[in-house]
């Protein structure tokens, strides 16, 4: 990817717990253009918010490298890392937890600008009211407490705080999952609308492919904590190279429930991540698992500059 943002290289996170070695994030590589939107997508226990994490350093990283604007920031201290994190912000999955119940709005919004000593308190307020007003709320909303919003109202109020410091790269951990389609597509359609406004470049986390589709550049498949697939949404939804991807996608719900379909269901759960299969992480599940399948993990099947597969049988199960 040409103008990456944020570059990805063997990124690994593991965990050591009483029972053995979690396996979270394993070896994974991938760039994030700047001023794009790329989503995460994948099951439950995935990895994909340990890997969202790992890449803004609120988990340390095990192995790898993370280069953001040309700087690795791997290497940083904590002085280093505190100058990054104004341009690094995340918004949590959870609005009610993620929020102080015995903060107002207001104070919750300006933590991060006295945190850095940013303008003074009246600057601080005619701030947080553009913020408020910028997200789809009302300035005089900083005066009130979090129980007195719906869901989508605090996530608006998550999404002000994110912006608060002017960053540049935002992770939306699942940042839209805990509300009704209604409101999740409201709060999409603003996410966008700040990637124009802003220019910011985003990793979207979701379990929902539809909801990936419809907001997102790029698309990056993740299982037991390794990549399975990544590429441009539209070559990801229409010609996914990957089995794994490929049941995601006809999972997705249909206009026409009279339609002509296609089902690739998944069968049984996925491994504990403390004991990973061999080879390929996903052939315990998969349709289409060969021999070959349990020998080596797969590295990425190249089918274009920008799209890629780790799977040792996509061309011969699909041609491509």
């Amino acid at each position: 990817m040409t103008d990456a943002l944020l570059q990805i290289r063997n990124l690994t996170k593991r965990f050591q717990t009483p029972s053995g070695t979690v396996h979270a994030v394993e070896d994974v590589s991938f760039d994030i253009p700047r001023g794009s939107i790329t989503g995460l997508v994948g099951e439950s226990g995935s990895g994909k918010t340990t890997l969202g994490r790992t890449i803004l350093r609120l988990v340390e990283p095990t192995a790898g490298r993370i280069t953001f604007d040309g700087t690795d920031i791997t290497r940083l201290g904590a002085g280093g890392m505190r100058d990054m994190r104004r341009r690094m912000q995340i918004i949590f999955q959870d609005p009610v937890s993620s929020l102080n119940p015995r903060l107002k709005v207001g104070d919750l919004i300006a933590e991060g600008l006295r945190a850095f000593g940013n303008g003074t308190a009246r600057d601080r307020r005619d701030r947080i009211a553009a913020l408020l007003e910028e997200v789809g709320l009302n300035a005089d909303h900083m005066d009130r407490y979090p129980h007195a919003f719906s869901g989508g109202q605090r996530q608006r109020i998550g999404i002000a705080r994110a912006l608060a410091l002017e960053p540049d790269f935002i992770v939306a951990d699942e940042s839209v999952s805990a509300l009704d389609v209604s409101i999740q597509a409201q709060v999409l359609n603003l996410l966008l609308d700040l990637r124009k406004t802003r220019n910011l470049t985003m990793l979207f986390i979701a379990h929902d492919l539809s909801v990936v589709n419809y907001l997102c550049d790029q698309v990056a498949v993740m299982y037991l904590g390794r990549l399975m697939e990544i590429g441009p949404t539209d070559r990801v939804r229409k010609g996914s190279a990957h089995p794994y991807t490929r049941a995601l996608n006809s999972a997705i719900p249909q206009p026409d429930p009279r339609a002509a379909r296609n089902r690739t269901p998944l069968q049984g759960d996925i491994p504990s991540p403390l004991a990973p299969p061999s080879g390929c992480v996903f052939r315990t599940r998969c349709p289409h698992v060969a021999q070959i399948c349990a020998k080596a993990v797969p590295g990425p099947h190249l089918m274009d500059r920008n799209h890629q597969s780790y799977c040792k049988r996509t061309e011969e199960l699909y041609g491509l």
